[in-house]
């Protein structure tokens, strides 16, 4: 079925003058009908309008909504993966906040006694603010991103699959290293070369490369393409990079 402005700010309770600014964003555009000229929202714009009220829930801009949702590879069912998660992260954060009041009300009617950091520990935790990082680099919302799509436009058709055998070639190093420990000086040193092959592409934090390892499980695209050289390579992968990460941050402090 396909809406006119009136009737979708009706049924998703996005008002006429949003829907009006995300169509001269370049956000959300309704087409055309041909038979009248009338401009009508679709069944494919209704799952986009939907997917920008969940990342604004989730409290993104809309110049990062755009940038996230315009990807070529930009796949719903992923993103609702994330928007579950995300959400669930902020239930807790909720739920933590709520049982912080409880105890700041008992402390003061005198029915138990508060610990002075448990008046301020909910606030501390950043789980929500680092995953939505997490959410922005999986779809590329990033100038690492960016810069790594810029190299990747410099290279020939023959570098590009040169890029992709050798590739294969070191993924199927890693999965062959899956017998030994991660802190071994063979996997390793396997790691120590990944995260400098990262770096020729864009510059890669520590922190970065920590939750970038993470994604190698959590993201069912690249989970699946470990797992075709060897049965739980991805997290142990992810497990080789913490280590390695781990070691960087001690020597840096």
């Amino acid at each position: 079925m396909a809406y006119t402005i009136g009737q979708l700010a009706k049924l998703s309770g996005v008002t006429i003058r949003t829907l009006h600014h995300y169509d001269e964003i370049g956000l959300l555009s309704p087409g055309k009908n041909s038979k009248n000229n009338y401009r009508l929202y679709e069944e494919k714009d209704l799952l986009r309008l939907q997917q920008i009220l969940f990342f604004r829930e989730l409290d993104f801009a809309l110049a990062d909504i755009k940038k996230i949702i315009d990807r070529p590879d930009f796949a719903v069912s992923q993103a609702l993966r994330d928007h579950k998660r995300l959400i669930k992260l902020k239930q807790k954060r909720l739920d933590n906040l709520i049982k912080t009041i409880d105890k700041t009300i008992n402390h003061m009617t005198k029915q138990s006694i508060i610990k002075d950091e448990e008046l301020y520990d909910v606030f501390k935790d950043n789980d929500v603010k680092q995953y939505q990082q997490e959410v922005k680099r999986r779809w590329g919302d990033t100038s690492a991103y960016q810069q790594s799509m810029a190299e990747v436009s410099k290279m020939t058709k023959g570098e590009m699959e040169k890029l992709k055998q050798d590739a294969k070639i070191f993924t199927q190093k890693l999965a062959d290293a899956m017998d030994k420990k991660i802190e071994s000086p063979e996997v390793q040193n396997l790691i120590k070369e990944h995260y400098q092959g990262i770096n020729f592409f864009y510059d890669c934090s520590i922190p970065m490369y920590r939750h970038l390892a993470q994604m190698y499980v959590d993201d069912s695209r690249f989970t699946a393409y470990y797992e075709k050289f060897r049965p739980g390579l991805a997290k142990f992968v992810r497990d080789a990079i913490c280590y390695f990460c781990d070691q960087k941050e001690k020597t840096s402090d």
